[in-house]
């Protein structure tokens, strides 16, 4: 498998994203924490105050909310010009070139997973308890990075090809972050349109985020069943529309 024989390539190549991220930035790594805080405060004061939202520890529930759906944002968009961006990696050399969008979602991976780590303490601040649920928490995180990777993929291959494709993503993103219970409870959903909002994957890993770190709740095991088929679903397609598309990657560069 390709992962194993250029994991040095590999390796390489998530150290420089993740140099590249942070790079002739005083504060860093501090950003990736800093920017969905402030997120969290603005939406607090809009959502809590004007709404009135009654969701217990809300603050929390928003922070958790707006660091998943970062992973899922920031690992899609950047996967997305993976391929563009590395240009002549595609044509100078020969390499998987699933190498490339793979090494991405890993940094972003590493990022949101040192986010969530960050997340911890604050939980503890804001008077958040632990139990053994948050041992759940890897667990959930290469669920989303399957989900993630298999979405990278179709992107990565499709803006080779389709340059509008990032106004378009960057538009679905806003509308996703809507549709997904980031600001809001689930409850709020009208009972006849729930089916239908649970079935998409990252409605149910931000819950059941929010199940291990906030509620010390083991998720279900339908919610664990679905958001796995999801992953493998679309990593199978992502993986079949990569290697279609990949054969004249060279040509439209």
């Amino acid at each position: 498998m390709y992962i194993l024989k250029y994991k040095e390539l590999i390796k390489n190549l998530v150290i420089s994203d993740l140099k590249t991220k942070y790079a002739n930035s005083i504060m860093g790594f501090a950003w990736s924490m800093l920017t969905p805080l402030l997120m969290m405060l603005i939406m607090y004061f809009v959502f809590n105050n004007v709404f009135r939202f009654t969701q217990e520890h809300y603050a929390l529930y928003l922070l958790i909310g707006v660091t998943g759906w970062r992973f899922f944002a920031n690992g899609t968009s950047t996967a997305m010009v993976s391929i563009i961006g590395k240009s002549s990696l595609v044509t100078k050399i020969y390499i998987p070139r699933e190498i490339l969008t793979l090494s991405v979602v890993i940094s972003a991976f590493i990022s949101s997973f040192l986010e969530f780590l960050v997340l911890i303490p604050l939980l503890l601040i804001f008077g958040a308890s632990f139990s053994l649920t948050i041992l759940l928490f890897p667990v959930l995180q290469v669920i989303y990075f399957m989900i993630i990777y298999g979405l990278a993929l179709m992107l990565a291959s499709l803006y080779v090809y389709h340059r509008d494709l990032g106004h378009i993503w960057e538009v679905i993103l806003q509308i996703g972050f809507f549709l997904s219970p980031i600001v809001y409870p689930v409850s709020l959903i009208p009972e006849k349109y729930k089916f239908y909002y649970m079935l998409n994957p990252i409605t149910r890993l931000i819950e059941m985020y929010r199940d291990v770190l906030l509620f010390n709740l083991i998720p279900g095991f339908i919610d664990f069943l679905l958001t796995i088929v999801s992953g493998i679903i679309l990593f199978a397609l992502g993986s079949w529309l990569f290697k279609r598309l990949s054969r004249r990657f060279a040509e439209n560069i």
